[in-house]
C-alpha cells in the first residue's frame, strides 16, 4: 500500500505514533527509508490510546514531548515536518498550555511546523496570535461530519465552516479526516448519487472531489487498507463539480 501510494505521487501521509499503537509508523520506516526528499510525513500529538481501544488526553508539555520522542524514533527520522496537536477539550490542560508545549518542541529542533487538529475559530485564533500554523485536521465531509468517533474523542467542533473560512484567509491548509464520512454515506444521498452517474464515478469518489471543490486550501486525509480503493480515492481529484454541485451537495448535507 504505502509502496503504492508513492508510485503514484502522493506525497503527504498523515500518521501518529498511537496508531497502533506505534504499528503505523514502523510499517512507513520500514517500507519507505531512504524517504523521498518531496515526501510530507503528518503527525499527531496530544492524545493517546487506552487499553479498551479508547482514547485519552496526552496534552501536557512532558506528555507532548515523549510523543514527539516516540514518533522520532519510530520514523526514523531527526525532525517532524509537520506536527498536529489534537485538541482534547476535556484534557484538563489549558489549550495554550498545550501550544507553548508544541512550540518549545520548534525550538528544540524536534518539530518543523506546528498544525492543529480538533480545534474551533476560538483556539485556532489563539493559536494564530502566538505562533504560525501550517496546517488544521478537523471532522469534515459530506455527511456533515461529527459522528461517533468526534463524540469519542471530544473533538467535535462547533463551527467547521468558520474554522475553513479561516484557514482560506490565512493561506491555512485544512486536512479532512474520515473525509468519507464513516460510512455514513449509505444513506440516501440523491444528489450525491447523481453527481456520480455523471461523472461516471463512486459516491465516495464524488465526496472527495466535493471538499477539493469546497476550498483550494483542502487536502483530504482518506486512510484505506485497500489497493483498489487507494487507487479509487487517487482518481477523485480529476473530477471537476461545477460550482451548482458543490453548493446542492453542501445543502444536502445540512438537511
Amino acid at each position: 500500500m504505502l509502496r503504492r501510494a508513492i508510485d503514484l505521487g502522493i506525497d503527504l501521509i498523515d500518521t501518529a505514533w498511537f496508531y497502533g499503537p506505534h504499528v503505523a509508523n514502523r510499517l512507513i520506516a520500514e517500507t519507505l527509508r531512504p524517504y523521498p526528499s518531496n515526501l510530507v510525513i503528518a503527525t499527531k500529538l496530544g492524545s493517546r490510546r487506552t487499553p479498551d481501544g479508547g482514547w485519552a488526553p496526552f496534552a501536557r508539555p512532558e506528555e507532548l514531548r515523549e510523543g514527539a520522542e516516540h514518533d522520532l524514533r519510530d520514523l526514523k527520522r531527526d525532525v517532524l515536518d509537520v506536527a498536529h496537536f489534537r485538541f482534547m477539550g476535556h484534557s484538563g490542560v489549558p489549550f495554550l498550555e498545550s501550544l507553548d508545549g508544541m512550540r518549545a518542541l520548534q525550538q528544540a529542533g524536534m518539530v518543523r511546523h506546528i498544525a492543529l487538529s480538533g480545534v474551533g475559530v476560538a483556539q485556532l485564533t489563539q493559536a494564530l496570535e502566538r505562533t504560525p500554523i501550517v496546517a488544521v485536521q478537523n471532522m469534515f465531509n459530506v455527511a456533515g461530519g461529527g459522528g461517533a468517533f468526534a463524540k469519542r474523542t471530544h473533538s467535535i467542533v462547533d463551527d467547521p465552516e468558520g474554522v475553513l473560512t479561516l484557514c482560506e484567509q490565512r493561506g491555512i491548509a485544512f486536512l479532512p479526516y474520515f473525509p468519507l464520512a464513516c460510512g455514513s454515506l449509505g444513506r440516501p444521498r440523491p444528489l450525491l448519487d447523481a453527481a456520480a452517474r455523471k461523472h461516471h464515478a463512486t459516491s465516495s469518489q464524488i465526496a472527495l472531489a466535493w471538499l477539493l471543490s469546497r476550498s483550494p486550501v483542502t487536502v483530504p486525509i482518506p486512510g484505506t487498507t485497500s489497493l483498489a480503493h487507494l487507487e479509487e480515492n487517487w482518481k477523485a481529484r480529476c473530477i471537476r463539480l461545477s460550482p451548482d454541485d458543490v453548493e446542492a451537495i453542501a445543502r444536502e448535507a445540512r438537511s
